[in-house]
């Protein structure tokens, strides 16, 4: 069968963020299953597509608002009440209805598109229509909408991302509708879209890539206590705060604590014992550097990308319940906590016995054989159920 990946951003060659890398392994897991797919979508500037010669591009397109000026911000926000669409979505009208029908001609013959996210298919969700489809709902953006206009004081933010919650659930609810399919990233996504029945929904456990992670090796931590991330995503953003305001007034002052990630510039204050990296050139070597990852969600729904490389490294880990939404099988090297005073004391007792000597780590490979083995299992019978429901 050929499928057509419809995504607002195409998988990349070297994926960062926990989109791309779901994106990447989405992918990759339908090909192993024996389809061809094509992809149609924008490139993040900077980046090179996974597979060039399988991939569609309808140009260059930067959609992180903490990489643009108030100029471009101030044009998708004038889009997206022309469109009367939430903001992501207006921002793909860099291109046309006839530049999507155009490209899909040009990939046919086809047998489905696979609808990724809620950007791109709800921009143009009358085009999509006319053929099978399964949709990919990375999170409930509205949910995420109506949590980020809960926490911000500001008016007019509250004002706008209320706006983006309302809008973005009537286009949620439409592409179920239309889907043969839908795959949520986390169990409590199903019933929140609307689609809680095994015929209509299931959910896909995700790995960081299809190749298994290597056996583990020794390691010589650098840092206490380290995490990574995006952190100007509002939702990340949320479990930072709470992680500097809650928990690490708790550790003792000699903990070594590392975040790397991009924070834009709002750098917040923290005592000298904490070290903000930015970007780092390899994310898995700063981690690996690291004696103990805090897992720090406390908002948002889908799945914690960060939480399943944790697990797939086999790396001791301090989690909240949030953090672990989507994972069945819980490692026995990550200890569970809510409270902040809990996790801040699970946190000392873990770098506590790593500083004595007691070896933590454990094999992931386990973990992620049977990710990626759910994985195939449920794009196998969801895209079967697509073309009989075809």
């Amino acid at each position: 069968m050929h499928f057509i990946f419809i995504s607002s951003l195409v998988p990349v060659a070297d994926p960062a963020s926990g989109y791309d890398i779901a994106n990447r392994v989405i992918v990759d897991a339908i090909r192993l299953l024996g389809h061809k797919v094509s992809v149609l979508g924008f490139l993040q500037p900077g980046h090179v597509p996974a597979n060039p010669d399988q991939t569609r591009l309808l140009g260059e397109l930067e959609v992180t608002n903490a990489r643009v000026g108030k100029l471009q911000k101030a044009l998708w926000l004038k889009d997206a009440f022309v469109h009367g669409e939430p903001v992501s979505v207006a921002k793909m009208h860099a291109v046309t209805a006839h530049d999507i029908r155009m490209a899909l001609g040009e990939l046919a013959p086809l047998d489905g598109v696979v609808l990724n996210s809620v950007q791109l298919p709800g921009a143009f969700i009358e085009v999509f229509s006319e053929f099978p489809s399964v949709f990919i709902a990375h999170n409930v953006e509205a949910a995420s909408a109506a949590e980020n206009a809960r926490n911000t004081s500001n008016l007019l933010t509250r004002f706008l991302f209320d706006r983006d919650a309302r809008l973005l659930s009537g286009l949620e609810s439409a592409l179920c509708a239309q889907a043969g399919h839908v795959f949520t990233l986390a169990e409590a996504d199903r019933a929140a879209l609307g689609v809680a029945t095994n015929e209509q929904s299931s959910v896909l456990p995700l790995v960081t890539s299809v190749t298994p992670p290597p056996a583990p090796s020794a390691r010589a931590p650098i840092y206490d206590v380290g995490m990574i991330g995006s952190w100007t995503w509002a939702a990340n953003r949320a479990g930072l705060d709470w992680f500097l305001g809650e928990i690490t007034p708790r550790l003792p002052s000699d903990f070594h604590i590392a975040i790397a990630g991009g924070i834009a510039t709002d750098v917040p204050q923290a005592p000298d014992n904490i070290a903000f990296l930015g970007r780092v050139p390899d994310a898995r070597a700063f981690i690996e550097s690291c004696r103990i990852v805090p897992l720090i969600s406390r908002t948002g729904t889908g799945v914690q990308l960060k939480t399943i490389e944790t697990f797939e490294m086999g790396l001791p880990s301090v989690a909240t319940k949030s953090a672990l939404r989507g994972i069945s099988v819980q490692p026995e090297n990550c200890m569970v906590a809510d409270d902040p005073a809990a996790f801040a004391a699970c946190l000392i007792d873990m770098v506590g016995r790593s500083r004595a000597g007691e070896l933590l780590d454990k094999d992931g490979r386990n973990f992620h054989a049977l990710q990626l083995d759910g994985l195939k299992r449920a794009l196998s019978n969801g895209l079967g159920s697509m073309l009989n429901k075809g």
